[in-house]
């Protein structure tokens, strides 16, 4: 396995999502209700336990000074489920990033219209470009083609990247990458990964 060890490390783990409330109720604009089952639907994608990606030994990729940027949910993060993940991986919680996203989401009440990263520490790396604000706003990429443009579920902005380069120096690797990017290194079984994940521990 290489030594290559990464100063900055970019994640979006496929939280294992449980929708708990069934189907959601809806008014029309006739004032006649109805259920949308297409919260029943399962993700397009495999999850992770808590404990799995936990267990994942992102402290042996990481140099002995990094930043690592943990996209998470409200929930994950509201529940500690996210601090968790990040300490096991060797990493401090420093910070939250918002990217405000153009359109709003899925939910009850207030619909979303942001997800969170949680910016983490290791060390005492400096950050570069100190004036790029923790709210940033993009679009929400589309991914793939066909009548409604196509998007993949929970895929983050590409500017995001631009971003941390401004910030954190590399060499870089993205976890749980699904498309690979110049002068970065990616994991992820939706990739042609370049980067290999140490062997747990039996």
């Amino acid at each position: 396995m290489s030594e290559k060890r990464y100063r900055t490390i970019v994640a979006d783990p496929p939280w294992d999502f449980r929708w708990t409330g069934g189907a959601a109720t809806r008014t029309n604009g006739r004032g006649e209700r109805h259920t949308n089952h297409k919260f029943k639907a399962p993700l397009p994608y495999q999850t992770m336990s808590i404990e799995a990606l936990a267990a994942l030994r992102v402290s042996e990729l990481a140099a002995p000074a990094a930043h690592l940027y943990l996209w998470t949910t409200d929930d994950r993060l509201l529940n500690g489920d996210a601090v968790r993940v990040a300490e096991a991986w060797g990493f401090t919680a420093r910070r939250t990033l918002v990217w405000v996203k153009r359109g709003i989401g899925l939910g009850h009440g207030w619909r979303p219209g942001h997800e969170i990263v949680l910016l983490c520490r290791r060390g005492s790396l400096p950050f570069g470009d100190v004036s790029i604000p923790t709210a940033f706003e993009a679009k929400r990429p589309y991914m793939r083609s066909g009548r409604s443009g196509g998007r993949d579920h929970s895929a983050k902005p590409h500017a995001f990247l631009d971003f941390v380069e401004q910030v954190s120096p590399g060499p870089y690797l993205e976890l749980f990458a699904r498309r690979a990017r110049f002068g970065w290194d990616y994991w992820g079984d939706q990739s042609l990964g370049t980067a290999e994940m140490p062997e747990r521990v039996a």
